[in-house]
């Protein structure tokens, strides 16, 4: 038989397997499933990755819903180009962060060890919500809400990175959290 020509018999698959390929398909199987079993284990036991709630929503519901949170926690503005709000929202509470071209929209102020559930959605493009150096990455996607519950737990300053290529300006797509 050579590789230019078929098999004379076309049924492949009624052929007995070999032991050695038998013995690497039952390892390759059980590797499969410790492999799976590791992910579920890691992610319940090992706290690395998110849980997120996700839900649909619109530009106007969740933009309505960031502005009253905006109108009623701003405790003072940043001197940027485009004199970004600082929202301080009191702890437990939902706080809303909006994702849009080329801007994160407000600055958020947290209290460590407290906890929060962040609301998240994209009013364009896809974006992304890198949040260093504490390495929490998520894709923000329009027309969904992305819930994550965060308990800042050391102060500082972090920065809110767009990992997701959104167009010409996204090398300046930046956000801030401050954590007191």
């Amino acid at each position: 038989m050579s590789a230019i020509f078929p098999p004379a018999e076309r049924l492949w698959y009624k052929h007995p397997i070999d032991r050695v390929e038998g013995t690497w398909i039952a390892i390759a199987l059980i590797w499969c499933l410790i492999m799976f079993a590791m992910m579920v284990g890691w992610h319940i036991w090992g706290k690395q990755n998110l849980s997120t709630e996700t839900y649909r929503t619109t530009p106007e519901m969740f933009m309505a819903k960031t502005q009253a949170m905006v109108d009623k926690y701003t405790v003072r503005t940043e001197k940027d180009e485009n004199a970004t709000p600082v929202v301080a929202p009191p702890a437990g509470s939902d706080v809303y962060f909006i994702a849009r071209l080329w801007s994160f929209y407000p600055v958020l102020e947290l209290e460590k060890g407290k906890t929060y559930k962040l609301h998240l959605t994209s009013m364009d493009y896809n974006h992304g919500f890198s949040l260093q150096p504490a390495n929490i990455n998520i894709q923000i996607v329009p027309g969904f809400e992305h819930v994550i519950t965060v308990t800042p737990n050391q102060s500082g300053t972090y920065s809110v990175v767009c990992n997701e290529f959104c167009g010409i300006g996204h090398h300046k797509m930046v956000g801030r959290i401050y954590v007191k």
